[in-house]
């Protein structure tokens, strides 16, 4: 039986999304929409058809990893079933695109103590939920009313990932300005029983009304492939790329992705992927989105020491990443070599100043984890902003 999903942007009807026969899907333009809903979706073409499986536009605002699992499991779906978890949790997706069941929906399956979110997803490996304040903590969020915050957990793997993150943004905070990073908080999160890290998401007003926010994975139409690798298979060329299409303030933007990747450089954030780099609806267009999802990949043993994406054509070490390397980047995405100068002298400055933020505790061991996070970045920022 094909599947049909009415599709809302900002909460108002935008068009349908079909299954075809050929075991693809076309989105198809209401009559009355006169804006497109992303970057790959112009309005100007009424129909969008995929050959196989999910628009990635779509496909990308399913769940991954862990929140996945669980709900595959909770709804009884299986889990390479993009389309059928879209049907029964895109109700509330991250951006202004919502997936709705043409059909009658069936009722929402009892919130389990680990707490899925009915009716709503979030993109993303990483176990997470939608949650909302809760007296001084917060709880998941229900399948109605807003849900202005994700709460992220560590696995059982990596153990010290929400104390990774939180140093990481606290770090890019102090180097690139409080707005230039997500919002977030370490809080505990009621019926999960551990301590998260809350981020305050950016796509939602403070009056909860929905805001346009697209992956580059989206943006680029890029499948998300079995292995998640989809959101890999780019360069940091072709971000910059995006941005210079479809920011509205590209310049600006475009230094800020050239900040970002040194930043990523001095961290040891070998994981800045498509779907780590955003554009937000603003006031004045769409902009390049505050930094979330960063971490220092480098100190987790058996994880890949190179970055994410290559540049010009090659996958780059972490202890292979030099000034001159950063430098012709900048010129590759347009930027002046006045601009590459006063990019690396600012960031020099700041990485100074922000030093104390990721400052080990005196009773800390020799071989504790601040330690090694604090030396792995005083010894990128000796190599890198030194030069």
């Amino acid at each position: 039986m094909v599947r049909v999903a009415k599709i809302l942007f900002k909460g108002a009807p935008a068009g349908t999304l079909t299954e075809t026969v050929s075991d693809g899907t076309r989105f198809t333009y209401a009559p009355e929409q006169t804006t497109s809903i992303a970057c790959c979706l112009p309005v100007a073409r009424r129909e969008h058809e995929w050959p196989q499986g999910l628009h990635p536009f779509f496909q990308h605002l399913a769940p991954e990893g862990w929140l996945r699992e669980k709900q595959a499991r909770t709804a009884d779906i299986a889990e390479g079933d993009d389309f059928g978890l879209l049907l029964r949790y895109g109700a509330d997706c991250i951006g202004a695109v919502s997936i709705i069941n043409d059909s009658a929906n069936p009722p929402h399956a009892p919130v389990n103590t680990e707490s899925v979110n009915q009716g709503r997803t979030v993109s993303g490996v990483q176990k997470k939920c939608l949650a909302v304040k809760d007296g001084n903590g917060f709880s998941p969020a229900g399948p109605d009313g807003p849900a202005p915050y994700i709460a992220k957990f560590n696995s059982a793997s990596l153990t010290t990932l929400v104390r990774n993150e939180f140093l990481t943004l606290r770090w890019c905070a102090a180097v690139l300005g409080k707005s230039e990073v997500t919002e977030f908080q370490l809080a505990p999160v009621a019926g999960i029983n551990e301590h998260a890290l809350v981020v305050t998401r950016f796509d939602r007003t403070s009056s909860g009304e929905k805001l346009r926010l697209e992956d580059f994975a989206q943006i680029l139409c890029k499948p998300r492939e079995q292995d998640y690798s989809g959101k890999y298979k780019s360069s940091y060329e072709e971000v910059a790329q995006v941005i210079s299409t479809h920011s509205s303030r590209p310049e600006i933007d475009l230094s800020k992705l050239f900040r970002r990747l040194i930043v990523f450089s001095l961290l040891g954030n070998c994981d800045g992927h498509l779907k780590n780099f955003s554009l937000l609806e603003t006031g004045t267009g769409l902009r390049l989105s505050p930094l979330y999802d960063v971490v220092n990949s480098v100190i987790h043993e058996g994880y890949d020491q190179n970055l994410a994406l290559p540049i010009d054509g090659r996958l780059v070490p972490f202890d292979g990443i030099t000034r001159p390397l950063l430098e012709a980047f900048g010129r590759e995405i347009g930027l002046s070599d006045r601009a590459i100068g006063q990019a690396f002298e600012y960031l020099t400055r700041q990485a100074k100043k922000a030093a104390p933020a990721i400052q080990p505790p005196d009773a800390e061991a020799p071989d504790g984890f601040v330690t090694r996070f604090n030396e792995i970045v005083s010894g990128a920022c000796l190599r890198i902003l030194t030069e």
